[in-house]
């Protein structure tokens, strides 16, 4: 009698079981977050630059750190494998400033402006490999390392395209204030992250002479962000 009175319950239960195997056929059910996050560019090791007018040097300069905003739409997408996933981000400035329009070559001056806005796209494709999970800090912190494919404006002399590929490694950790929340609860998702960014190839070198400047130290390669993640919703319920 106890058997059959199960019955019913293991039929209910199959086939939830089976959808969810269904949508994991090694790529899992994604989500989708947003990002607002604010980057502070040249963390460490800043270059010294020339700024060369008519090939003569005007002044030397180091660069400064820089804070700039960005809006990230990241999509993560898990994997069967442990400890491993993905995630494809579209990263936007909304406020960035520059002297000449990238595609047209068209100067501020001539458009008769102080500044054109630099709102440019960047995309990164990454393999995430996690570090710290959430069960196993009681639901507080997470941390995770990613080695990513970084698709943004060539920044280098020799670059073949507008746009270049670009080595990346980043060290996430995030911080969940309200995983005390129930799952069901979108809050319960939420994260407060720090990332530190190294950016491994295309960026100027020592001596290379970009925008009429020539690099006297290969650029800063160090970056950290502060990140608000907000996530919007699976793909999939």
């Amino acid at each position: 009698m106890r058997i059959c009175a199960l019955a019913p319950l293991v039929g209910m239960a199959w086939p939830v079981a089976v959808s969810a195997q269904e949508r994991c056929a090694f790529l899992c059910v994604p989500s989708v977050k947003i990002e607002p996050t604010l980057t502070i560019e040249h963390l460490f090791g800043a270059a010294r630059v020339e700024e060369l007018d008519d090939g003569a040097v005007a002044a030397v300069s180091t660069e400064a750190r820089e804070a700039v905003f960005e809006l990230i739409l990241a999509v993560g997408i898990p994997t069967e494998i442990p400890r491993v996933g993905f995630t494809v981000e579209t990263i936007f400035v909304p406020f960035g400033e520059t002297d000449i329009q990238p595609f047209t070559g068209v100067t501020a001056a001539e458009a008769g402006r102080a500044s054109l806005r630099d709102n440019g796209i960047e995309v990164e494709l990454e393999l995430n490999l996690s570090i710290l999970d959430p069960e196993q800090t009681a639901g507080w912190v997470e941390s995770h390392f990613d080695i990513v494919d970084k698709i943004s404006p060539g920044e280098t002399p020799d670059a073949g395209s507008s746009y270049t590929h670009k080595l990346n490694f980043e060290l996430d950790t995030a911080f969940l204030p309200f995983s005390r929340l129930s799952e069901d609860n979108w809050l319960h998702h939420f994260e407060v992250e720090g990332s530190l960014d190294y950016v491994a190839t295309g960026l100027p070198k020592a001596g290379d002479v970009v925008g009429g400047e020539r690099y006297l130290d290969d650029a800063s390669a160090w970056s950290f962000s502060l990140v608000g993640v907000i996530p919007l919703a699976p793909l999939a319920p």
